[in-house]
């Protein structure tokens, strides 16, 4: 989970710095595999009986929701 969780931020990092748009755009495609990881990892944790993650699910979908916004913005860009 930790490792998935953190290739989020890593990803969206390393996008920032590429030069092409195709690039960025593949970047957050891969942030957005890892949050959709995560969003497993949460719901087997659940189903585990670990706890109830639908506090962490709602902000998953949030991140998912916001890294779509910004790689159809960067495709969408002219530089």
């Amino acid at each position: 989970m930790r490792r998935a969780a953190v290739s989020v931020a890593a990803n969206v990092a390393e996008g920032f710095r590429k030069r092409g748009k195709a690039d960025k755009a593949r970047f957050m495609n891969t942030a957005e595999g890892s949050v959709n990881e995560s969003h497993y990892y949460l719901i087997l944790a659940q189903d585990l009986g670990y706890g109830d993650g639908r506090p962490l699910l709602a902000v998953l979908e949030e991140v998912s929701r916001l890294l779509g916004s910004y790689a159809r913005a960067i495709l969408a860009s002219n530089f």
